[in-house]
């Protein structure tokens, strides 16, 4: 079955008769840009010929009176460059273009490439850059904050919305970012919050600035899950911040609160030379990765015989935190790994930094909370399936929690 050409043969080939190059269709001034501009200011003499009732040059057919009174041009910038179009006019004024509306400067979609660039890391000049080399347009700093400013209603719509009654799984941590604040550049904690809901499925929950990482602001952000809406978390995987689980505690008194793992190697492993660290790594490991509870503490005790002389500090902050440590063995092997890390959220800290490292610091807040969106809007794009052994997980969650599963329903 063949398709069929939508312009006769005998045209296009008129239209290419002085065709020889590239340039001549593509460049700067070639027959593509020539033919968007003719036939926008084509479709746009239609639409005048609508609004008034007649041709241009025919008698008026308007009991107002109203006639065509010249015209006025505006440059759109886009894929073209920058194509100067001419806009007819009416003499009462009363003229509204649907192709190009009024105060329109670009084609639809070039925001949405602004965006797109701006979500990906890149600085205004290095936007500015792109565009002009892409599209031989140029674009002023001010266009792009303008374009990317408009993303902050909808991160406010987005930070205010309704969550899901129980969310299963809620891993909370935050990193650190450069903004300038009074004057001086200091580094504020990004809190994020990711939800795993019933389905298994990841969800960003909310995104927070403050000054420092504290277990204060922590206890303001759960409560603000709170209000909107989710009523149980089974269990809250967290770091080692002091006063951290007291926070979530607070406000979700029955969540279970598990120190992520990882941290606790990573911090564990601050106090080994690099001579040393593989061999503790791996007794650590022994101990995370145990069959019972029971073999777990024999595993530490051996642990502090070996390295209590060298490292004392690492089996006490173990032995302190033991009982926000183990919550997960109460689950089997295959949920474990879900709940005793936060690599689910580490991951998407990792893309963060990727689209922060070519700045050395942000101008406000607000600008870190933009970024941030776009960022995360294009990270969770790729969740679309659930958790890795969700289904044994979630028969584990409504047998144990069967009560608080129904909130859910």
């Amino acid at each position: 079955m063949t398709t069929q050409s939508l312009l006769p043969n005998d045209l296009i080939d008129a239209l290419l008769s002085n065709y020889k190059k590239p340039e001549d269709l593509i460049g700067e001034n070639g027959l593509l840009k020539q033919l968007t501009k003719a036939l926008v200011e084509r479709a746009l003499q239609a639409e005048m010929t609508e609004h008034l009732g007649h041709d241009k040059h025919s008698p008026v057919n308007n009991t107002a009176g109203n006639t065509r009174n010249g015209k006025s041009t505006k440059t759109l910038k886009g894929d073209f460059g920058a194509l100067p179009i001419e806009i007819p006019r009416d003499r009462h004024g009363s003229f509204e273009p649907q192709l190009i509306p009024k105060h329109q400067t670009r084609w639809t979609g070039f925001d949405d490439k602004i965006i797109s660039l701006y979500s990906r890391g890149m600085t205004v000049r290095e936007i500015q850059q792109h565009l002009t080399e892409m599209y031989g347009t140029e674009v002023s700093a001010t266009l792009i904050s303008t374009v990317t400013d408009a993303v902050i209603d909808e991160v406010k719509q987005w930070q205010s919305r309704p969550l899901d009654s129980v969310y299963p799984i809620v891993y909370l941590d935050c990193i650190h970012v450069k903004i300038r604040d009074s004057g001086a550049v200091r580094a504020k904690a990004a809190y994020l919050a990711i939800g795993i809901n019933m389905n298994g499925e990841k969800e960003v929950l909310g995104l927070w600035i403050a000054q420092t990482e504290g277990a204060k602001f922590w206890l303001s952000v759960v409560t603000e899950l709170k209000n909107r809406g989710v009523q149980d978390i089974f269990i809250a995987c967290v770091d080692g911040l002091k006063g951290f689980p007291e926070a979530i505690e607070t406000v979700y008194p029955l969540a279970t609160v598990q120190l992520c793992i990882v941290h606790m190697v990573r911090n564990s492993l601050n106090f080994v030379g690099w001579n040393n660290r593989k061999i503790v790594a791996a007794d650590l490991r022994r101990i995370y990765t145990a069959a019972t509870l029971d073999e777990a503490e024999q595993n530490l005790c051996a642990f502090e015989a070996q390295w209590n002389e060298a490292y004392p500090s690492i089996a006490k902050s173990w032995r302190n935190n033991w009982s926000r440590i183990t919550p997960f063995y109460d689950y089997p092997p295959e949920i474990r790994r879900i709940i005793y890390t936060t690599n689910a959220i580490e991951s998407v800290n990792m893309s963060l930094r990727k689209v922060t490292k070519s700045r050395g610091s942000f101008p406000h807040d607000e600008a870190v909370m933009k970024l941030f969106y776009l960022a995360l809007r294009n990270i969770s794009q790729k969740w679309t399936m659930p958790l890795r052994d969700w289904k044994p997980a979630l028969n584990r969650f409504t047998i144990q929690f069967e009560d608080r599963c129904l909130r859910s329903n």
